[in-house]
């Protein structure tokens, strides 16, 4: 059960680069990679599991206990040589002042060593005493090497080697030089999708190369193999799949649509759905399916391609509009309003909603959500799990967009207790068997949110 902790002083370090390319270098030399992130997060997971082989699995405090963490890292690792966790933000970073849901407090719980990835833009000597802190400020914690990124000449690498050997216990493991051909492109959101780019392929190659190049790999994996195990498993095994009725569950996954947890996907399986993937960019008419789950991407960077898809924005209204079960996040919640405004880009979409959206250049809503359901919303109960309150739900959101003037006869699923949702107080517009939320949902924890929407789907079916 070999493990690495990726994680960096700040955002926006290289701790996604590093992941990239040390999961692809470790497939090539022959180790199966099981990459995990720390948080809510779409986008670094499609890289790293495209560099992996393997769907990468988010590690959340907020939607998670940490026995839950706990055992989906240990089940992760069954099958696998390595495991190797991407950190979010800084290594201490964290909204409770104590950090207890910080990249350091999943590491120390994990038994992870940790490998910091400093951005060394313009330091020298003052690095020493940054990492110096960064040891002392939790001795519990394992920080095992440093990785050296954008380096700006030889000498530079050099002076640092000095440094660290002189002032310092910690390994320099790898010394990244300045490559602008590594970097991946950014937007509002991050990086951009790797579902996106035609190029992804060829820029995990390159990033592989750099870093099997310029960091010991072969020393990061004997930290990783001596890292102690994890926490044992406290549950035993996955549920077991259902033998009720199967439904059949068509997907939007395509350039626009493409944010979704694997382990959700898995657990709709498990309740007895059938997926199928269908392209709101592409295809001119959806598949037979008796309900639609289109989540959370970028519509707006296919504003074009979607508007002039007449045939597919008529199929999802007419599917509406016949009593089918349709779940969406964010972007799919903007798919279905009337119009998107985007700068002076308009661009119709499927009218489901009686609002347009527009994007704006900061966030609209962005981080953890709490949330309430309220006696509209439509999906059964389907099991007794404990819940964090009285129906409430723990989830998440991040969106540039916003709805403009609501409209007053909408009728909402959720009381938002923190975060912002449609209007500041609600979220999950209901019409029809439809529900659109900004929130994004995980089946995890006391969230069964997957075994309730196929539960309704069946239901409406019958």
């Amino acid at each position: 059960m070999a493990h690495l902790y990726i994680s960096a002083a700040h955002k926006s370090s290289g701790k996604t680069t590093v992941s990239i390319g040390l999961c692809r270098e470790l497939v090539r030399l022959g180790a199966s990679v099981q990459p995990f992130k720390k948080g809510p997060d779409y986008i670094d997971p499609l890289w790293l599991g495209q560099a992996s082989g393997r769907a990468c699995l988010n590690l959340d405090f907020h939607t998670m206990d940490r026995e839950d963490i706990s055992d989906w890292f240990a089940r992760g690792l069954t099958e696998v040589d390595v495991g190797l966790i991407e950190g979010n933000v800084g290594l201490f970073d964290a909204v409770d002042l104590h950090g207890t849901n910080s990249n350091a407090e999943l590491a120390k719980l994990l038994r992870a060593p940790v490998i910091l990835v400093l951005d060394v833009r313009g330091m020298g000597r003052g690095i020493a005493p940054l990492l110096l802190g960064y040891s002392a400020f939790d001795p519990a914690l394992n920080i095992a090497g440093v990785i050296a990124n954008k380096i700006g000449s030889s000498r530079h690498e050099t002076n640092l080697r000095r440094v660290l050997e002189h002032y310092t216990d910690l390994p320099l493991l790898g010394a990244l030089h300045r490559m602008p051909e590594i970097r991946i492109s950014e937007r509002h959101l991050g990086l951009m999708p790797s579902n996106e780019t035609e190029e992804a392929e060829d820029r995990i190659e390159c990033i592989r190369k750099q870093v099997a190049g310029q960091v010991d790999v072969s020393r990061l994996l004997e930290i990783a193999r001596s890292a102690p195990a994890p926490p044992a498993l406290q549950t035993e095994g996955q549920p077991a799949a259902t033998t009720q009725e199967p439904v059949r569950i068509a997907i939007a996954r395509d350039v626009a649509f493409g944010f979704y947890y694997p382990d959700d996907l898995a657990a709709l399986v498990c309740a007895g759905a059938e997926l199928v993937d269908f392209s709101p960019v592409w295809d001119m008419e959806l598949p037979d399916a008796d309900g639609l789950f289109i989540g959370g991407g970028f519509p707006e960077f296919r504003l074009r391609e979607l508007a002039e898809n007449r045939s597919m924005r008529a199929a999802v209204r007419d599917f509406v509009a016949s009593g089918g079960v349709v779940y969406a996040e964010c972007g799919g919640l903007m798919y279905l309003c009337r119009t998107l405004h985007w700068g002076d880009q308009r661009g119709a979409m499927c009218g489901v909603l009686n609002a347009d959206v527009a994007m704006y250049e900061r966030p609209q809503g962005r981080g953890y959500v709490r949330l309430r359901e309220t006696p509209a919303f439509p999906w059964p109960q389907v099991s007794e799990r404990p819940c964090v309150g009285p129906n409430e739900i723990m989830a998440h959101e991040f969106h540039h967009s916003s709805v403009l003037d609501p409209d007053p006869a909408w009728t909402f699923g959720y009381r938002v207790l923190r975060g912002k949702g449609v209007d500041g107080e609600h979220d999950a517009i209901i019409h029809q068997n439809l529900v659109a939320a900004y929130s994004h949902l995980r089946a995890v924890g006391s969230n069964d949110w997957t075994e309730r929407f196929v539960a309704h789907i069946r239901a409406c079916r019958r």
